[in-house]
């Protein structure tokens, strides 16, 4: 069965026209092969390995940032996907029986909080201290 290589996902062809490979880099230019034989040169092969190291260096991170560059916007895609499944399931998350006791005790502990303001501002407002607020004396 014959198919088109720029629709077949796992090809070359198909990689490069859909962004997904970087092999338009000029990088790749260094790294052909050549056939060509070379007089051996000391200098010539000590220059052209530290070329080699460094192009090695600027190929990472080409790539790197090639991938950066595709990837920018999946985490935010991700996390809405992933916040949007949580809203949506959120029963296998959470007991139905607990759903409403941590709000009650959340909710109890700041009305408590709010009492204890208020106590403590009437006391101010009257000059008395807390205790006697609440019936008690220093001495009781």
């Amino acid at each position: 069965m014959k198919r088109n290589p720029r629709k077949v996902k796992w090809t070359k062809a198909y990689r490069v026209l859909h962004g997904k490979d970087a092999s338009a880099d000029s990088v790749f230019q260094f790294e052909r092969k050549r056939n060509r034989p070379e007089r051996y040169d000391r200098k010539v092969t000590q220059s052209t390995l530290r070329a080699m190291k460094k192009v090695e260096e600027v190929r990472v991170r080409r790539a790197e940032r090639f991938y950066e560059n595709r990837m920018k916007g999946k985490e935010d895609e991700r996390r809405r996907a992933d916040k949007r499944e949580l809203e949506q399931q959120i029963h296998l998350v959470r007991a139905p029986g607990a759903q409403g006791t941590q709000d009650k005790a959340s909710k109890e502990e700041a009305l408590k909080e709010e009492l204890k303001v208020k106590v403590i501002a009437r006391a101010n407002t009257t000059g008395g201290t807390q205790g006697e607020i609440k019936g008690m004396t220093q001495y009781d």
